[in-house]
């Protein structure tokens, strides 16, 4: 698959965060938390904590970090990675682009926004 519609911009204003549900190539549905970060950009992460199993959408949005609210594991939007204990697996990060007001999302390609 390619990129899929995820959002609009302005649903997404700076410092939130929505949880979508997306299509993969595989047929099955991957949970995506699409993040406005604070300075504006934006990023897809994985909605699925690697700790705690919970939504990262719901976490707190700071800088350009998402906290679980459960444990407070905190991960950068850019590569998933957790910035520190009690999560020690980095989450996936998907590519992004911006098409007019719609947010794409490109659930069947991992890697950094």
């Amino acid at each position: 698959m390619t990129h899929q519609a995820a959002a609009r911009v302005a649903d997404v204003p700076p410092g939130t965060a929505v949880r979508v549900e997306l299509d993969a190539a595989d047929g099955s549905l991957v949970e995506v938390a699409v993040v406005c970060a604070d300075d504006g950009s934006i990023h897809a992460i994985s909605d699925v904590c690697s700790h705690g199993q919970v939504s990262l959408s719901e976490g707190e949005i700071e800088g350009c970090t998402v906290e679980c609210w459960l444990h407070g594991s905190v991960f950068d939007l850019r590569t998933g990675q957790p910035l520190g204990l009690p999560a020690t697996r980095p989450v996936p990060v998907y590519p992004v682009t911006i098409d007019g007001e719609e947010i794409l999302v490109d659930v069947d390609n991992q890697g950094e926004n």
